[in-house]
């Protein structure tokens, strides 16, 4: 199983819209990247797709590769196979982690999520996002929060997972 990203950190976004990685992300970009040697900057998609995403999603060489085959395997000319090729494909960033472990983004990258001054990183598995601070703590935070009100007060979120096939 690959690596995936933990945790959560904020960081500074200078006027060039560098910002820093968290240091256990690039790790992990570096085991995502076929291509990583040391001493090479890893290599890295921005997805920042359609309107409705407020977040900028990246993206292993190796997750967005898994995501690539899966599309490539849809039906060639349905609507699907198109969105999901522009949302993917058109509408993301191939970038790599500058030589201090910075991330540059593009000017209309940061206009689009609102980020100016500070930048907020989420680990979501295979993926991490960046997000404008008081974006997420308005959106992703109060859903989460929302979701957790509709559980019992003993919930325990790994009842969620699918059941053990045997394994150890």
């Amino acid at each position: 199983m690959a690596r995936v990203f933990r945790g959560e950190g904020l960081h500074k976004v200078d006027a060039k819209g560098r910002v820093s990685i968290p240091a256990l992300f690039r790790r992990v970009l570096e085991a995502g990247d076929p291509d990583w040697t040391d001493g090479l900057a890893p290599n890295l998609v921005i997805v920042y797709g359609d309107h409705r995403r407020k977040y900028l999603e990246c993206f292993t060489m190796e997750a967005i590769e898994e995501v690539d085959q899966r599309i490539s395997r849809m039906q060639r000319g349905s609507i699907e196979r198109r969105m999901l090729e522009k949302l993917f494909n058109g509408q993301s960033h191939p970038t790599s982690v500058d030589e201090t472990g910075r991330l540059v983004l593009p000017a209309k990258l940061r206009q689009k999520i609102g980020l100016d001054g500070e930048a907020y990183f989420i680990a979501t598995g295979d993926t991490f996002q960046v997000w404008n601070p008081a974006t997420y703590d308005e959106v992703e935070a109060a859903r989460t929060e929302a979701w957790l009100e509709d559980m019992p007060d003993d919930f325990d979120p790994l009842t969620l997972l699918p059941a053990d096939d045997g394994g150890v």
